[in-house]
C-alpha cells in the first residue's frame, strides 16, 4: 500500500474509561471512508470520563496511537478527539433580526449566524459545539433554509453542547503530552450519533444511549442534529464490580465472567450451568476451583442494570422524550455488548430498542466493529465530512449557560412532524 499524504490522514481517539482506542483512515476514490489502522489499550488513568492519572493516562494514548501507525505503517500529528465526561450538558440561544419585509439573502444568514456566536454569554462552561437548528419567520418555525423568502424577522435556535472547562483542558494536555496535536474535541454522544444511526432516524427523531464503562449520555436526535442530551455517573464498570464483590474475585475475573457468561436476560436452564471462578493458581495447588450457577451471576447482572435502566428511563421523560414521538431507542457503547440487553431494555423502557454498531467505514476490522467502538468510528466520519460549526477559533473563550432542554425538544419534534 502506497502511504498516504500526512494531509489526508484523519485520526481518531476515544479517550474512555475502560479502554483508549485509535484509528487511522482516509478517503478514498471513491468518497468512501477507509480504515488503515487501528490500536487498544487499557485506560489507566480515567475514571468516570475524567482524567484522574495524567501519566497512565498519556501512556495509554501513546501505546494506542503507535499501535494503529505501526499497522497503517504512517505517522499521524493531530488526532480529532472525544470527550464523553460527566456534565456534558445541552442549551438553545435562541437570536432574531429585523428585515423589513425584504428577501432573505446569504448575507442576512451570515449576520444572524455572527449574533447567534455572539449570544452565548459567559458562565463557566465550555462550547464543544454549536449548531443552528432552525430557522424561524415572523414567528413561524421549522424552517430548514430560509434563503430567498421574505420576512419581518428573521431568527435561528442555535443548538449549543457545552461541558466544564477544567476536564476538557485536561484532556486536551494529555494529548500534547503525547506529542499530539488537537484538532478538535467532540461530545461522544455527537460522535456516537454519526456512526451508528442513519440519516432517516436522525431526522425523524430518536434516542440513543450511550452506555459507557463509566458514564451513560442519553441523548434526543431530530431534524438531523442533536437535541438534548444528559449524563448520567454509572456505566458497565458498576456491574464489573458488583460480580468483583458479589464473588470475592478480581476486577479482571469479573470482566471476563460478565462477557463470557454475563446475559441481560435469565432463562430456566441457568440454574444448572455451573461456572468456574477459580484461579490458574488454585488449579497449581490442587485445590477445586470454587463454582458458581450462571444465575447467581446473571441474578447480580440485573441488579444493577435495573437501576441503570431506571435512571435512563427517568433521564429520557426529563429530555421530553414520552409519547408518540419517545418511540426508538439505540443502545451502544461497551454496555450495549451484554448479552439479550436489546430485549431487556425494551421491556423496561417500553419502547423499541436496538443495539447501535459502526457503519460507513471500509476495512474496519470485526475487534473494532461492535458498539463499544461506535464513538471511534463516529469521529473519524464526523473528521471526514468536516462539518460547519459556529463556534469561534478561540474555543476555550467561548461559555454558555444551562437551561432546560425539554421544551424546545418539545417543541423541534412537532415542527419536524408537521413537515411530514
Amino acid at each position: 500500500m502506497a502511504q498516504p499524504k500526512p494531509e489526508s490522514l484523519i485520526t481518531a481517539l476515544d479517550i474512555g474509561s475502560s479502554k483508549v482506542s485509535a484509528l487511522i483512515a482516509r478517503t478514498n476514490d471513491g468518497g468512501d471512508l477507509e480504515v488503515l489502522g487501528t490500536g487498544q489499550r487499557e485506560s489507566r488513568g480515567v475514571r468516570r470520563g475524567y482524567i484522574a492519572d495524567m501519566e497512565g493516562t498519556e501512556a495509554a494514548i501513546r501505546e494506542a496511537v503507535e499501535q494503529a501507525e505501526t499497522i497503517a505503517r504512517t505517522n499521524i500529528d493531530h488526532v480529532w478527539v472525544s470527550f464523553s465526561a460527566g456534565g456534558l450538558i445541552s442549551d438553545v440561544a435562541s437570536v432574531e433580526v429585523d428585515l423589513g419585509g425584504v428577501q432573505v439573502e446569504q448575507a442576512d444568514i451570515d449576520e444572524l449566524l455572527k449574533q447567534g456566536r455572539r449570544s452565548l454569554s459567559p458562565e463557566g462552561r465550555m462550547v464543544l459545539h454549536a449548531q443552528p437548528t432552525l430557522y424561524t419567520l415572523d414567528g413561524l418555525t421549522g424552517v430548514k433554509n430560509p434563503l430567498g423568502l421574505h420576512a419581518d424577522r428573521l431568527g435561528v435556535e442555535i443548538h449549543v453542547v457545552a461541558a466544564e472547562p477544567s476536564p476538557v483542558r485536561n484532556l486536551a494536555l494529555c494529548v500534547r503530552s503525547a506529542h499530539l496535536g488537537v484538532k478538535s474535541i467532540v461530545a461522544s454522544p455527537i460522535a456516537a450519533g454519526a456512526s451508528c444511526l442513519t440519516e432517516e432516524d436522525r431526522e425523524m427523531g430518536i434516542a440513543l444511549v450511550e452506555m459507557g464503562a463509566g458514564v451513560t449520555n442519553v441523548s434526543l436526535f431530530a431534524g438531523g442534529l442533536l437535541v438534548g442530551l444528559t449524563s448520567l455517573p454509572m456505566g458497565g464498570a458498576d456491574i464489573t464490580d458488583d460480580i468483583a464483590s458479589a464473588f470475592s474475585i478480581r476486577r479482571a475475573q469479573a470482566e471476563r465472567l460478565k462477557c463470557f457468561h454475563g446475559s441481560a436476560q435469565n432463562s430456566p436452564r441457568d440454574n444448572h450451568e455451573m461456572i468456574d471462578i477459580g484461579t490458574a493458581e488454585d488449579s497449581e495447588n490442587g485445590v477445586d476451583p470454587p463454582r458458581i450457577s450462571r444465575a447467581q451471576l446473571i441474578q447480580v447482572i440485573r441488579q444493577r442494570l435495573d437501576h441503570w435502566m431506571d435512571a435512563v428511563a427517568k433521564a429520557l421523560t426529563e429530555l421530553g422524550y414520552v409519547g408518540p414521538v419517545g418511540r426508538q431507542v439505540v443502545l451502544t457503547g461497551g454496555g450495549a455488548e451484554l448479552k439479550g440487553i436489546a430485549d431487556y431494555a425494551q421491556g423496561v423502557l417500553g419502547r423499541t430498542v436496538r443495539v447501535g454498531r459502526p457503519r460507513g467505514l471500509i476495512g474496519l476490522p470485526d475487534a473494532h466493529s461492535g458498539p463499544a467502538f461506535a464513538t471511534l468510528a463516529g469521529l473519524a466520519q464526523i473528521a471526514a465530512s468536516n462539518p460547519i460549526d459556529l463556534r469561534q477559533i478561540a474555543v476555550d473563550q467561548q461559555t454558555v449557560h444551562r437551561t432546560a432542554p425539554a421544551n424546545f425538544v418539545r417543541r423541534l419534534y412537532a415542527a419536524f412532524r408537521s413537515g411530514y
